[in-house]
């Protein structure tokens, strides 16, 4: 069964909670990390599939979705503390009693702030590069996040449900394996799929978001996009990561879990 993985959930949680404790400022350092791993995978996905959209090829996406595998890599082995992750790991701790509910929104904020900190730092030290400044280069890039800006509000609500789900799993599933060959392509596969499905990321998207504003790029790109982005998809990776991971899991093994503990 699930409770093995589960277990590591909670320890997880409350590894990252005792951060939390010890240091704000360490924790928010650790969520500025991650949302920069982030960053260096949507920076090889795009470079990547930019090479493919310039030439009209229907690889662009299958090739960015596979190179942006590298940013869940280096949030695993690389440490950070991921937005998006800890929807699942607090929401399963709540749920067995070793955290309360108003200490989870408090290290889901952090967390979040961490994250956008951490994506704004990422856009700067791009933009000083001076690599994404060719239209050469940063066209994939401006012409998914021109389209991320304007789709429906309640298709983004939807389609971030999907992904926090996958990408939860892409970080639950591996904790039954030994190896960290097989971990690492695991992982990898359920972040293709979410990427190559169109499911929206917070996290990543505020990465993509930060250095599309610093480039120069077209007034259908905007602050208030970034907005109507965020909100649905922020509310959407929360309802993916508290119910369809959290609560789920907590739910339908809560026979065994109580045998553990008796």
């Amino acid at each position: 069964m699930e409770t093995e993985g589960l277990r590591n959930v909670e320890q997880l949680a409350m590894k990252k909670y005792k951060i939390y404790k010890q240091s704000l400022l360490r924790y928010l350092a650790r969520s500025m990390l991650a949302s920069m791993f982030i960053g260096f995978g949507v920076i090889v996905a795009f470079k990547t599939g930019n090479f493919f959209y310039m030439e009209h090829s229907p690889f662009t996406y299958p090739m960015a979705a596979v190179t942006f595998g590298a940013a869940i890599i280096l949030i695993a082995y690389g440490g950070g503390d991921l937005f998006t992750g800890n929807t699942f790991y607090y929401t399963y701790a709540a749920l067995r009693k070793k955290l309360r509910w108003g200490q989870v929104l408090r290290l889901w904020a952090a967390s979040y702030g961490g994250n956008l900190l951490g994506a704004g730092v990422f856009a700067l030290l791009i933009y000083l590069t001076g690599l994404f400044d060719s239209s050469s280069v940063n066209s994939f890039l401006l012409n998914v996040v021109e389209h991320k800006m304007e789709a429906p509000a309640m298709q983004l609500f939807f389609r971030a449900i999907l992904c926090n789900w996958l990408v939860c799993l892409a970080f639950f599933v591996p904790m039954f394996m030994k190896e960290n060959g097989a971990k690492m392509f695991a992982m990898m596969l359920f972040v293709f799929c979410f990427f190559i499905s169109g499911y929206e990321h917070s996290i990543a998207n505020m990465c993509t978001f930060a250095i599309a504003l610093v480039l120069d790029h077209p007034g259908t790109v905007s602050v208030a996009g970034v907005i109507h982005n965020l909100v649905p998809v922020t509310l959407g990776n929360l309802v993916g990561g508290v119910l369809l991971m959290g609560v789920m899991y907590y739910s339908v093994n809560l026979p065994f879990l109580d045998e553990e503990e008796h």
